[in-house]
């Protein structure tokens, strides 16, 4: 069969074209990979979408390495690069150097079909020259030769070279360098139960379909799971359980809510948290929501029907400019602040190549801001939780240190984790290293009566 003009169709298989245009909405439109692979054409068969997994979230974690491997084998900066050869070129030499069951012939020529479909025919001779010379000298390592021991660690790990800096100089060498290593590893899945009532029968199902179930060290019923990601996402689509990472997880335990307990989330979407409250305490007198957009909110609604959090009440509120409730209302009082993200760069590999030093300080300003307003609202007696899925030290002990002083009526308050880790009695810190979970960061204060 051939194409118009007698020439043989391009061959490209559905899992990388589809990974091949993800990584271009993630490239040129700012998108994030993550929904992008969950609204993947539901139709593609289990094996192609998770190829295609591996191949956008792989080429995004590895992009800097990926990016020096082509400087050595095309004698040119990635930099300089078309956008789309740029990127046929990291899938291609992912593939080649990452994933062992695919044969070489197929990363070369669908990474050289890729060019042709996206209107880059000039380029498929050059495409096709690296990835054959990339077959024929696979041991090549791009940092092997660089001196500079932070420029060697930015290519060894695939990350900028000023974050990199700023973790040594925040916790150490080797803990910076094993949070960075740790960060290219494909994250664990892990879930709570929604209809507990259920749970044996949920449990069962996932085990029969080949998943491997182990209970959480860090809280209480939780699992982790691998395989039977088909089975997941139905039970997930029943709403009998909801993914969440562990650490996201632990914030509601130190939360600590009671029956009869007046509640605020004041960051909720997109809801993990605030359906989890809602589940730990089925007795709760009060339990609002707030969020700032409009669209998040409503994916909140979403989220509260799945995790039959029907007594939640969703108020649009921006927490920065002051909060629309009485004073000293609330019992409980959640502020899971927007923040940079570093915690959780296994799962959203791109937030390390679009965050800069400045966000994090506006970021850092942001959370003391919102702290603040939301410390007005928690009764005499009652507690404060902060809470942020970033590592960066601005964005938690900064912002807390810079809380307490200026609210002397708080003071740091104990945790009560259920099992796990903690800094000191206050304070807690998860990493992917250590826990095996995203990188989080949980503080607790208490009001004076």
């Amino acid at each position: 069969m051939t194409a118009p003009g007698g020439t043989a169709p391009r061959i490209v298989s559905p899992a990388r074209r589809a990974a091949f245009a993800i990584l271009r909405r993630v490239e040129e439109d700012d998108a994030y990979a993550v929904p992008l692979l969950a609204a993947v054409d539901p139709g593609m068969r289990p094996d192609d979408r998770a190829l295609c997994y591996e191949l956008v979230l792989g080429t995004l974690r590895w992009q800097l390495w990926l990016d020096a491997l082509i400087e050595h084998y095309a004698g040119r900066a990635a930099a300089i690069l078309d956008p789309p050869v740029r990127r046929a070129l990291r899938l291609g030499l992912y593939q080649l150097r990452f994933l062992s069951r695919v044969p070489a012939s197929a990363a070369v020529n669908e990474s050289v079909n890729l060019a042709h479909i996206s209107r880059m025919r000039s380029a498929a001779a050059f495409i096709n020259a690296v990835l054959r010379r990339a077959v024929r000298e696979p041991q090549i390592d791009p940092a092997a030769e660089i001196r500079d021991p932070i420029h060697r660690l930015e290519i060894e790990t695939s990350h900028p070279g000023w974050l990199l800096e700023r973790w040594i100089a925040a916790f150490g060498r080797r803990e910076a360098e094993a949070f960075a290593r740790s960060n290219n590893e494909a994250p664990p899945v892990a879930f709570r139960m929604i209809a507990s009532a259920e749970a044996e029968e949920v449990l069962d199902a996932l085990r029969g379909e080949g998943g491997e179930l182990e209970t959480s060290r860090l809280v209480p019923d939780a699992w982790r799971i691998r395989g039977a990601s088909a089975r997941m996402h139905q039970l997930a689509a029943e709403a009998k359980i909801y993914v969440q990472d562990e650490a996201s997880q632990l914030v509601a335990h130190v939360l600590g809510a009671r029956a009869g307990d007046r509640v605020l989330d004041v960051c909720a979407a997109p809801g993990s948290k605030t359906t989890h409250i809602a589940a730990l305490t089925p007795g709760l007198s009060l339990l609002v929501a707030g969020e700032v957009h409009e669209s998040r909110a409503r994916g909140l609604a979403e989220a509260a029907s799945r995790g039959n959090a029907d007594q939640l009440s969703i108020v649009i509120h921006d927490a920065e400019g002051g909060l629309p409730y009485a004073n000293e209302r609330f019992d409980r009082v959640l502020v899971d602040a927007p923040c940079s993200g570093t915690g959780t760069l296994r799962r959203n590999p791109e937030i390390r190549w679009r965050i800069s030093e400045e966000d994090i300080f506006d970021l850092s300003s942001r959370q003391q801001r919102i702290l603040i307003a939301s410390a007005q609202m928690v009764k005499r007696g009652g507690r404060l939780v902060y809470s942020t899925c970033s590592v960066e030290t601005e964005e938690n002990e900064r912002v807390i240190e810079s809380f307490l002083r200026e609210n002397t009526d708080f003071r740091p308050a104990p945790l009560n984790l259920p099992r796990g880790p903690r800094d000191d009695a206050a304070t807690v810190r998860t990493w992917p290293q250590k826990e095996g979970t995203d990188g989080f960061f949980v503080a607790s204060f208490e009001r004076s009566s």
